[in-house]
């Protein structure tokens, strides 16, 4: 174990339900996001970062144990994770570091407003938390293990910024800390954006993806409004920080981290929020700024990493011991070797990432087209499949809009043979089957508990079958 005064810090900051492609780095014109551009001028930009489960419970818990749904047990939203679970507050706290979470938890499934417990906390020293709330302008949180409830003056993530900002001037100088800091915007509803930042856009320049419809455009340019407005305020949040770490000191020996459990839809394909395996609902923002190890130069590295990768790439950066646990892969090592590999030969880890819906219950309901489904993001390829067999492909290169399926074109099939191939090879490294979503439910204790509209209530307590 590496000497604890040698260790970096980490802030870990995440949106909810932010896509990749709503930043100037990744190809927004409608608004321009210039402190996001610039972290990603001077970080690694994961291009390819995927949301393998794209919806907020099972993200959530897949970042803090480095599993993945089906092991971990969140295969659906609001249901708890398992307190005995080996997670990143644990991890970083064993091994010397101050621990701290601000802002949205929702892995605790107690109550969306109800307090967390400090044995629910998952090692997490410093606590001003809310299991879920996405009322942003009267938002409350719990703090350490009082059950008194606050409220964040003003815009939550504003005020959440500000308390980050306030642990960063205020932190234990002989420890390295683990800051995390959960935005709820942009993530709906849409229009509760401060008026400054709605102001700033009129919605009837708004251009649309090329995968909205016209029959649709009118409703996707009103919420584009409001997400977007969402977006330049959280901007200037990440300046907030940036100029923290800066003023602070810490910039140099700081990760710093930008991601988002998954995208939003927002009228892509007809479709609304997230948990679809499209590109608007799986592709999302991640930067990883470490100065100290290299430099501020940007990079884009082309490899895949899945939500599951996270916790072990960070353990790995910081030299913690990583537990058998986890599923997901280190890409730390990786990182080093790119970051010097001139010849641009540096091999990662996974060539692919895996998608998976294990469940259509919640807010991707049968009676809306919800499936179970298990795909393959390739360089080049969207494949999936759901209980019937081959469900979509697309060619990302000639159709980045994925406006053609191609699973039904006769000349492709050899194709998808081997992306079946492919498929349950990932699968099969990852001890995952398509079942049923009834059947996992069953396994982790839930199936009783989802009513007939297809919802979960919010559970008392931890009960696994």
């Amino acid at each position: 174990m590496t000497p604890q005064e040698n260790k970096p810090n980490v802030l870990f900051v995440f949106a909810d339900q932010f896509r990749r492609q709503a930043t100037g780095f990744g190809g927004e014109t409608n608004i321009q996001t210039p402190h996001m551009d610039r972290l990603a001028s001077e970080s690694v930009d994961f291009e390819n970062a995927i949301s393998g489960t794209p919806v907020c419970c099972p993200a959530r818990a897949s970042l803090l144990t480095g599993q993945y749904p089906h092991h971990h047990g969140v295969i659906i939203n609001d249901v708890p994770m398992d307190p005995e679970a080996e997670t990143m507050g644990k991890l970083f706290a064993k091994a010397g570091y101050d621990t701290g979470y601000i802002g949205k938890w929702h892995v605790n499934a107690n109550g969306r407003n109800a307090p967390i417990p400090v044995e629910r906390q998952h090692g997490f020293q410093y606590w001003k938390a809310l299991e879920c709330s996405h009322d942003y302008n009267t938002s409350y949180y719990y703090e350490g293990s009082s059950e008194e409830k606050k409220t964040w003056e003003g815009y939550d993530a504003i005020a959440q910024t500000n308390d980050a900002i306030e642990y960063l001037k205020a932190r234990d100088t002989e420890k390295p800390f683990l800051l995390t800091l959960s935005w709820g915007p942009p993530h709906d509803p849409y229009d509760t954006a401060p008026q400054e930042y709605l102001d700033r856009i009129d919605e009837n320049e708004i251009q649309l993806r090329d995968n909205v419809s016209d029959e649709d455009a009118t409703e996707a340019r009103t919420h584009l409004r409001g997400y977007y407005a969402h977006i330049l305020a959280l901007d200037d949040c990440l300046k907030s920080l940036l100029d923290a770490l800066d003023d602070t000191g810490l910039a140099e020996d700081t990760i710093f981290v930008f991601w988002s459990d998954h995208g939003d839809m927002i009228l892509s394909h007809g479709e609304f929020f997230k948990q679809r395996p499209w590109e608007e609902s799986i592709r999302v923002p991640l930067l990883i700024r470490y100065p100290k190890a290299f430099g501020r130069q940007g990079m884009k590295p082309p490899a895949f990493i899945n939500t599951p990768d996270l916790l072990p790439t960070l353990l790995g950066l910081c030299q913690i011991d990583i537990p058998a646990s986890i599923d997901g892969s280190d890409y730390s090592s990786y990182l080093f070797d790119y970051a010097n590999d001139s010849d641009g030969n540096t091999k990662a880890p996974a060539s692919s990432a895996l998608l998976a819906c294990q469940s259509p219950f919640g807010q991707f309901t049968r009676d809306v087209g919800g499936r179970e489904y298990r795909g393959l993001r390739t360089d080049r390829y969207t494949y999936v499949r759901d209980l019937n067999g081959p469900w979509l492909l697309y060619d990302n290169e000639s159709d980045p809009f994925q406006l053609k399926n191609l699973v039904d074109d006769p000349s492709t099939q050899r194709l998808i043979d081997q992306l079946d191939r492919e498929l349950d090879a990932k699968l099969a490294e990852h001890d995952d089957a398509l079942v049923p979503g009834i059947k996992l439910l069953e396994k982790f204790g839930y199936a009783d508990d989802v009513d007939e509209t297809g919802t979960m209530p919010f559970f008392d307590e931890w009960n696994p079958s």
